[in-house]
C-alpha cells in the first residue's frame, strides 16, 4: 500500500511539470515588444540594431546561441545535477550567463533600456528553472527506482517550497537589473560553498555518524557489486513510521527520524531565495539535508531532486504564466533533449563516486562560481576565469 502511494505521487508530479510545460505563455510577448521599441536604436552597445538576424528571445542583433554547444552542455548540466543533487541551475545560469554571452548582452541595457535589461534578466532565470525542472524529473524517477530518495522528506520540503516559490516571482519579476542579480547569485553560492567545506573536514565528518555509516554500507555493497544480487527494496529507504511529527526511516540498515515540521520550513526559506536566482535550490538543500536531517550523500541527491522538481513546477508557472516571462525556446528545447542525457548518466554513475569526494566536487564547485559571480556582479570584472 505504501509503495503504490509513493508510485502515485511521482507519477502525479510529472503530470504536473508536463502540464506547466503546455500551457501557453504570452502574457509577456506585448511587454517584449515594447520595449523592443523602447530601445534606442543603432549598432552601438546597449543599441538595437533592426538590420541584424533576430537572436535570442526574437531580438533583432541579439546573441544566437549554438545549439550543438546548448545540448552538450546541456548534459553536463544533468549529469552534475542527478549527481550531487545541486548546481543544476547553477551551471545552467553560468550556460546561459557566460557560455552563450547572455549577460554582457543584456547589461548593455542597463542605462538605455532598463526594461529590457530586465526582461532578459527574468528570461535567463526562467530558462535555467526549465533545464533544473527536467532534471530533477528523471532523477527523482530513478533514484525512486533505485531506494535512494526519501520520499516522506522530499514532499515535506516540498510543502514548505510552493508558497516561496509563488511569492517570489511574483515580487521581483521585472524588477531585478542584471547586475544585482549576479551579484546575489554569486555571493549566495559562496557562502554556501564555505559551510560545505566545513562539513569535508574531520571535525564536520564527526558529527554524522549515522550518514557515515550509511555510506560506508552502501558504498561497500556498490564496490563489492552486491547490489546486483539483492533487491534494491531490501536495503535502499525503508519508511518505518509516518506522522505528522515524526518520520522514521532506514538505509542501509542505519535507522533516521525527523520532524516534518523542519523541512517544511525550510523548503519555504529556500524555495523562495531559488526562485530569485532563477535555479533549483539544491545547492540549498543539499546543506541542508545533509547537516540538519544528516543524511548521506548518496540519499541526498534524489531527495534533493524531487524537492526542486515541485519547486520548479511551482516557479516557472508563475514566472511564465501569471508575470508572463517567455523564453527562447529553439536553445531550450535542444538542452532539455541535453538535460535528459545527462540526468540519466548521473545516478548510475554517483554510486561509484565515495561520500567525501560527492561533497568535495559540491565544494569546488561552489567556491568556484561563487567568486566568479560574485566580484562580476558587485566589483564589474572576474576574478577567476573567464574573465
Amino acid at each position: 500500500m505504501f509503495y503504490k502511494t509513493q508510485k502515485t505521487w511521482m507519477v502525479l508530479l510529472i503530470v504536473l511539470f508536463l502540464a506547466a510545460a503546455l500551457i501557453p505563455a504570452t502574457g509577456m510577448a506585448a511587454s517584449l515588444e515594447e520595449a523592443i521599441a523602447q530601445a534606442p536604436k543603432g549598432a552601438e552597445a546597449g543599441q538595437i540594431n533592426m538590420q541584424a538576424e533576430p537572436g535570442f528571445l526574437g531580438i533583432p542583433g541579439a546573441p544566437s546561441p549554438s545549439l550543438v554547444i546548448g545540448f552538450l552542455w546541456a548534459i553536463w548540466v544533468g549529469w552534475i545535477f542527478s549527481t550531487v543533487g545541486a548546481f543544476g541551475g547553477i551551471m545552467a545560469g553560468v550556460g546561459h550567463i557566460t557560455v552563450f554571452g547572455l549577460a554582457d548582452y543584456g547589461k548593455g541595457f542597463k542605462k538605455t533600456a532598463p526594461a529590457l535589461n530586465k526582461l532578459i534578466t527574468d528570461s535567463i532565470r526562467v530558462s535555467n528553472q526549465w533545464l533544473v525542472g527536467l532534471s530533477a524529473a528523471v532523477s527523482s524517477f530513478n533514484y525512486y527506482k533505485m531506494g535512494r530518495l526519501v520520499l516522506p522528506l522530499g514532499i515535506a520540503l516540498a510543502i514548505g517550497s510552493v508558497a516561496g516559490s509563488v511569492l517570489v516571482p511574483w515580487l521581483t519579476a521585472g524588477k531585478v537589473s542584471l547586475k544585482a542579480y549576479l551579484g546575489y547569485f554569486g555571493l549566495i553560492v559562496f557562502v554556501i560553498g564555505g559551510f560545505l567545506f566545513y562539513e569535508t573536514t574531520p571535525r564536520g565528518q564527526a558529527r554524522k555518524k549515522e550518514a557515515k555509516s550509511a555510506a560506508d554500507a552502501f558504498e561497500k555493497s556498490a564496490i563489492k557489486g552486491a547490489e546486483k544480487s539483492m533487491d534494491a527494496s531490501d536495503m535502499g529507504v525503508q519508511v518505518k513510521s509516518w506522522s505528522a511529527k515524526k518520520v522514521e526511516f532506514t538505509f542501509y540498515g542505519v535507522e533516521f527520524s525527523f520532524n516534518p515540521i523542519v523541512p517544511i520550513i525550510g523548503g519555504f526559506c529556500i524555495a523562495g531565495l531559488a526562485s530569485f536566482l532563477g535555479i533549483g535550490g539544491g545547492f540549498l538543500f543539499v546543506p541542508f539535508l545533509t547537516s540538519i536531517a544528516g543524511l548521506p550523500m548518496f540519499l541526498v541527491a534524489g531527495t534533493s531532486a524531487l524537492t526542486v522538481f515541485v519547486g520548479m513546477i511551482i516557479s516557472i508557472f508563475t514566472y511564465m504564466v501569471v508575470q508572463g516571462v517567455t523564453i527562447y525556446w529553439p536553445l531550450i528545447g535542444v538542452e532539455l533533449i541535453g538535460i535528459f542525457v545527462g540526468s540519466m548518466i548521473g545516478p548510475r554513475t554517483s554510486k561509484y563516486i565515495p561520500d567525501i569526494w560527492l561533497k568535495r566536487l559540491f565544494v569546488v564547485l561552489a567556491l568556484y562560481v561563487g567568486l566568479r559571480y560574485t566580484t562580476k556582479g558587485f566589483l564589474g570584472y572576474s576574478i577567476v576565469p573567464p574573465f
